[in-house]
């Protein structure tokens, strides 16, 4: 159950923004229909509008990319997770085909997906295939590890069933998919990461893109950002938007902070017509030389 908020201001010239906010998960509508859940989601949403109507144009360029944790994981889960499929591997279609064993992520990266963690968004008991869901550590430590299957990838790759044959209802086919994935925190804290950039951006909230899911190149919109001035976090920004390549990205990950946060009120995954509900998490992450295209 999800319930979504949207509030909308307009100052004396004219000028408007929509602020948004979401609560749910795997919840009955007694916990999202909560007075006290959904007014405090219409306050963020509502300061989230109001701070976007102050906002100035985003810089563009390449730059450090500070995000922070929970939403902005998304380019995790569309640009890097579906490549980590396991059919997308068997037809070699994916930029991680016959890479296992292999550097392709900077150390500082492990990236993990996990359908047995309780009460999360793409959790699961066991899979459309009845195969048990289990912790699959994809990438560690910037090596790639494993890829994620359903018993047909499986049995025709030679590997065990991971957990992750998923499908939208008993008329569709089941495939390899992402149940909960996320960045496995770091030793830094969001202070640290944010006063080691000198000069950057700060992405607050992520909107939405478009994302080619098997070369993982992509182009999201962030929602809200900040300017980052001599580590400091300064004026808000808006219109940024941001550019690049998941499997070069996790490249240029140069510090990952120890504040995990798992998304449990969004998170659809399209793939062959089908959509089922997913988690996506990460930590606050340092993105080095990222590009950054500013309003259109």
């Amino acid at each position: 159950t999800s319930l979504s908020i949207a509030v909308m201001v307009e100052d004396e010239h004219g000028n408007n923004e929509t602020g948004n906010a979401a609560i749910g998960g795997r919840v009955g509508c007694k916990d999202v229909f909560n007075k006290a859940a959904w007014q405090d989601a219409a306050q963020k949403a509502l300061k989230q509008a109001q701070t976007l109507l102050i906002a100035e144009d985003a810089p563009s360029g390449k730059m450090d990319v500070v995000l922070s944790g929970g939403w902005p994981a998304v380019i995790l889960h569309e640009a890097v997770g579906h490549g980590l499929e396991g059919d997308f591997n068997r037809k070699g279609i994916s930029v991680y085909s016959g890479k296992m064993g292999t550097q392709v992520a900077s150390p500082a990266v492990t990236i993990v997906d996990q359908g047995d963690m309780p009460g999360e968004r793409g959790s699961l008991h066991f899979d459309d295939e009845g195969t048990p869901t289990q912790e699959n550590v994809l990438v560690e430590n910037g090596i790639l590890k494993a890829y994620m299957h359903d018993r047909q990838s499986a049995l025709l790759t030679g590997e065990k069933p991971t957990g992750n044959g998923r499908r939208q209802s008993y008329s569709d086919l089941p495939m390899p998919r992402m149940t909960s994935t996320y960045f496995r925190p770091g030793n830094h804290t969001p202070e640290e990461i944010i006063a080691s950039v000198k000069d950057g951006i700060y992405i607050s909230e992520m909107g939405g893109g478009n994302v080619d899911i098997t070369s993982g190149r992509f182009t999201m919109e962030a929602k809200l950002a900040y300017k980052i001035r001599d580590g400091k976090i300064c004026e808000p920004l808006k219109g940024a938007t941001l550019v690049g390549e998941g499997h070069e990205i996790i490249k240029t990950i140069t510090m990952v902070g120890n504040d995990l946060k798992l998304e449990k009120s969004a998170g659809m995954c399209g793939k062959n017509g089908q959509s089922v509900p997913v988690g996506i998490g990460q930590p606050t992450i340092r993105v080095a030389n990222m590009t950054v295209g500013g309003p259109k």
